[in-house]
Parts: C-alpha cells; sequence; structure tokens
C-alpha cells in the first residue's frame, strides 16, 4: 500500500496506549525504532498499559522500542527525551503528537485546572516536541510531522458545549497551518490526522457512556492512516488536515468493516466534522 518504515526512527508522545501504541506496532511491523514518550512508567488503576509493557509488545511486532518517561510540558524533560532518542537511535524521522488530554464540559464545569491540563499536554506539548525534535527532523532523509488532530472548523457548535477543550485541540491543528509553511521550503511535511469516526480507546471510557465502544471503530484504522502518511515521500503533501478512512481509500482500502468494534453497528462520528 505504502513504502515501508524500515530503520526509521518515530517519536511518539502517549504511545503507551490507544492511537499512539497503535502508530508504534504498525510501524514496529516494518521494522522502525520507536521511541515512546509518555507519562505512565507504572500501571494506572483506571488505564491499561505503560511505557514498558508498551515496549515489549514494539519489540515483539518486530521493531526497536525505547521508553521514555515523559511529561510532555516539560521543555526541559522534552528536549533530553529528543536528545536521548537521537543519540540512541541515530536520528529522528518521524513526530508523532499524539498525547492529548480531553475534558467535554462547558465553560463554568472546567477548572482552570483541567483547562491547564488541556492546554499544557494539547498545545504546549506539541509545541515543544516539535521543538526538540526539529534539529534532528530537518537533518533527516524524509522527515514528517503528523499531529493527531482536527480540521480548523470555525463552526460554534463545535466550541458551544466545550470551549476549552476545542480550543486545545485547535492548538495543536494551527500548528499544522504554521509549521507547515515555515518549513515548507526544508523538506519537512507537517500534517494533521484525524479519525472519521469514534475510536474505541480509554478517552472514550472516560467519558461516562456518552459514546458506546460498539459503535467505535478500532485504533488500526488510525495506524495504517498514519503508516500511509509518514511512510510516503515528505514531498507528496504538507499542511493538510486529513481524515483516517479518505487517506486509506486514497491508498486502496476498499473494506473498512474490518476497523469496526462491532461490525454491522451504525458507527459514531467523532467532533469537529460536518
Amino acid at each position: 500500500m505504502t513504502d515501508s518504515l524500515a530503520g526509521k526512527v518515530l517519536f511518539i508522545t502517549g504511545a503507551s496506549r490507544g492511537i499512539g501504541k497503535a502508530i508504534a506496532l504498525r510501524a514496529a511491523a516494518d521494522g522502525a525504532k520507536v521511541a515512546i514518550a509518555a507519562k505512565s512508567a507504572q500501571p494506572h488503576p483506571k488505564l491499561e498499559g505503560t511505557i514498558f509493557t508498551a515496549a515489549e509488545e514494539i519489540e515483539a511486532a518486530g521493531g526497536e522500542a525505547l521508553p521514555l518517561q515523559v511529561d510532555i510540558r516539560d521543555e526541559a524533560q522534552v528536549q533530553a527525551a529528543a536528545r536521548q532518542t537521537a543519540e540512541h537511535f541515530g536520528g529522528i524521522d518521524i513526530l508523532v503528537n499524539n498525547a492529548s488530554a480531553i475534558s467535554l464540559t462547558g465553560t463554568l464545569e472546567t477548572p482552570m485546572k483541567r483547562v491547564d491540563l488541556m492546554f499544557g499536554v494539547n498545545v504546549r506539548g506539541t509545541y515543544v516536541s516539535a521543538q526538540a525534535c526539529l534539529p534532528f527532523l530537518l537533518e533527516a532523509d524524509n522527515p514528517h510531522i503528523l499531529n493527531i488532530s482536527p480540521p480548523l472548523n470555525l463552526d460554534p457548535k463545535w466550541f458551544k458545549h466545550h470551549t476549552a477543550y476545542t480550543i486545545a485541540k485547535y492548538g495543536m491543528s494551527l500548528c499544522v497551518l504554521g509549521m507547515a509553511a515555515e518549513f515548507a521550503d526544508r523538506g519537512l511535511a507537517v500534517n494533521a490526522l484525524w479519525p472519521r469516526t469514534a475510536i474505541a480507546t480509554a478517552a472514550i471510557k472516560m467519558l461516562g457512556g456518552m459514546i458506546a465502544m460498539e459503535q467505535c471503530r478500532t485504533p488500526e484504522i488510525m495506524a495504517d492512516a498514519a503508516h500511509a502518511i509518514v511512510a510516503a515521500p515528505a514531498t507528496a503533501r504538507t499542511g493538510q488536515f486529513l481524515i483516517d478512512d479518505e487517506v486509506l481509500a486514497e491508498a486502496g482500502v476498499e473494506d473498512f468493516d474490518r476497523y469496526a468494534v462491532k461490525p454491522g453497528e451504525p458507527l459514531a462520528p467523532d467532533l469537529f466534522l460536518d
């Protein structure tokens, strides 16, 4: 379907579980080298997986793994993790800004601690990770930054119920808009990827039944779409806001039922898509 990621070095934030881990495992199947930059070094009572269990899975899938405990809000930690990745693997080819915090709550129901978390992880974390990885990406043969963030849809309906989350998530997308233009003449592709439907991750469970798991697709659809984007030449596209099933359809995929948690169930659409 696409070129291979064999030997490529990926720095993936929030890769201990969910979409980030799925992207890591898909790359590992090609023989890629993956730095897992995430906070979860110890098992969480409500969330599956740590950087170490993810590393084991990546290696079992055929890749090399470097588990790094990182709070991506902390500039020094991220800078150190990027340097360690480059030293350990010989560079960085691909940055996937996947880590994200979510709270689908209104203005009066969102305490500032939660606002700061969303802005810190989604916006600051994405910016810091890009800044830390850029010196290495700009030396790579086919460098990519891929943010797991939505198209910039300014319809007020996407703000009215969760203004803080929308602003924080759009901050990741604004990084795509700006950095794609900033580095267009340096051979670096900067794109965003967003799912058409809800994805079966821990975030869905934490929404307290707002969306049923049976109405989701699995993280593997995002992993396959991300692979198609970052394995392609960086010159193919930049500054684009891509949707998972459109990317895969373009790559020749016709059977999307295999990505459904429960084939035949109606799929819940994701946020920010009309």
